[in-house]
């Protein structure tokens, strides 16, 4: 990687750090297409693309029971595996209870007010497979379900002639209801709108290469969705006290995901920039997905960046608003203090991306493309309605009578000022 100059980027080079693609426009008319099938032909619809996108012929779509017995094989088999999932689904677990909202009611002069919550009855999860598996996936969508109350969670996953045991095992082990073996637009079409065997679900989630976040863009409306979520993202924020050795750890991590993720390092200190361009391209080299990794950093929006100060370095920072922040630096919080935009954000050297990607209990699927200056990731939230509540007695009416006649009148709208006046004559 390169070392480039933050006040020497062109335009074109700040809009591809900026305005990040994630191609799904590119491919949202086929996906369109692939959407209105299977809302129209429901299982054989999933059976062909099955066959078409991923090579396999799918029997049963519900694998339910599959997942539940891979669960009892490497529980049988002692696997640590099995272990290492459920040491995190058990820390996740325990973050998400306490995202968990109570109900309140509480006397404003003569009226009561409140506000309550509840959560849908049923919501599809999609765990993405295909070039590797994410049984982490599965504990980060399926958990805050659960935890919410939900009482239907249905999960997604791409087919495979042996599904991985893991994923299933996690799915089981997150407590799923139901399993379905389908994957991409054709996965997220099927849980908005049920099949013959998939439940359609209130709410769609999850995270997914353009063609699942098109197919998410496309029924957005019909059903509720998280976000629309690209390739992954990482930003490292660092000054002259950080190891070149660790930020570049963290570049070369994400970049594993996607060719086309997006990783990036900025800092004020000219000799920790050139040793972290250096450290990423002695450690991408004999990785098992080398190939993935380097054209994730020769992509547009990835680079090693020097800011003429730190305040340069957290303003461009705050608007690249990142999927994952790590702020390695001499003073962490106060740098944080400064950023409001990034989805999860990781202070210090021994706080690596991938310890949130598994297993300290805060959540992985998170904004990109600048998401985070709109929203948060997923949660407890995301599963959950509320609805206010009011009371009023004849003196809290009373009070409040000329105030809503008024603007009832003055907004033409004679028969909710008649509405409040017909309870005192």
């Amino acid at each position: 990687m390169d070392v480039r100059t933050v006040a020497d980027l062109s335009p074109a080079e700040r809009r591809a750090f900026f305005e990040r693609d994630a191609g799904v426009d590119a491919v949202r008319d086929d996906v369109s297409e692939i959407v209105g099938r299977v809302r129209e032909e429901g299982d054989v619809a999933l059976r062909e693309f099955s066959e078409e996108f991923d090579g396999v012929t799918v029997g049963n779509i519900d694998v339910t029971d599959d997942a539940e017995r891979a669960h009892a094989e490497l529980d049988d088999a002692n696997d640590p595996v099995l272990d290492a999932v459920r040491e995190a689904a058990a820390n996740i677990r325990a973050f998400h209870e306490r995202q968990r909202p109570e109900d309140w009611r509480e006397t404003f002069g003569d009226r009561e007010l409140g506000r309550r919550f509840r959560p849908l009855d049923r919501a599809g999860v999609y765990v993405p497979g295909g070039a590797a598996a994410y049984p982490s996936s599965a504990l980060m969508g399926v958990i805050p379900a659960t935890v919410a109350g939900v009482e239907h969670v249905s999960v997604a996953t791409p087919p495979a002639e042996d599904l991985n045991p893991v994923t299933l095992a996690a799915i089981h082990e997150a407590g799923a209801d139901a399993v379905y073996q389908v994957g991409g637009a054709q996965a997220i079409a099927a849980l908005a709108y049920g099949t013959e065997t998939v439940t359609n679900a209130q709410k769609v989630v999850g995270p997914g290469n353009k063609w699942v976040t098109a197919a998410k863009a496309v029924v957005q409306g019909d059903v509720g969705i998280d976000f629309l979520a690209g390739p992954s993202e990482v930003l490292v924020l660092a000054d002259g006290t950080a190891d070149p050795a660790l930020v570049a750890a963290d570049l070369v991590a994400q970049a594993e995901h996607d060719p086309n993720a997006s990783v990036v390092a900025v800092t004020d200190d000219a000799a920790l920039a050139e040793a972290v361009a250096e450290a990423v391209d002695e450690q991408a080299a004999g990785r098992e997905r080398e190939e993935t990794i380097r054209a994730a950093l020769d992509n547009d929006a990835s680079g090693v960046l020097r800011a003429r100060s730190m305040p340069e370095a957290v303003l461009f920072a705050e608007e690249y608003a990142a999927e994952h922040l790590s702020i390695v630096a001499d003073d962490d919080e106060a740098l944080l203090s400064r950023i409001s935009n990034a989805g999860s954000v990781f202070l210090g050297p021994y706080s690596p991306v991938a310890a949130g990607d598994y297993a300290t209990g805060t959540n992985h699927v998170l904004p990109t493309n600048g998401g985070a200056k709109r929203y948060g990731g997923l949660s407890v939230d995301t599963f959950l309605r509320s609805s206010t509540v009011q009371r009023l007695d004849r003196d809290g009416l009373d009070g409040l009578a000329d105030t809503v006649t008024t603007l009832a009148e003055a907004e033409g709208l004679e028969a909710h000022a008649e509405s409040v006046r017909k309870r005192f004559e």
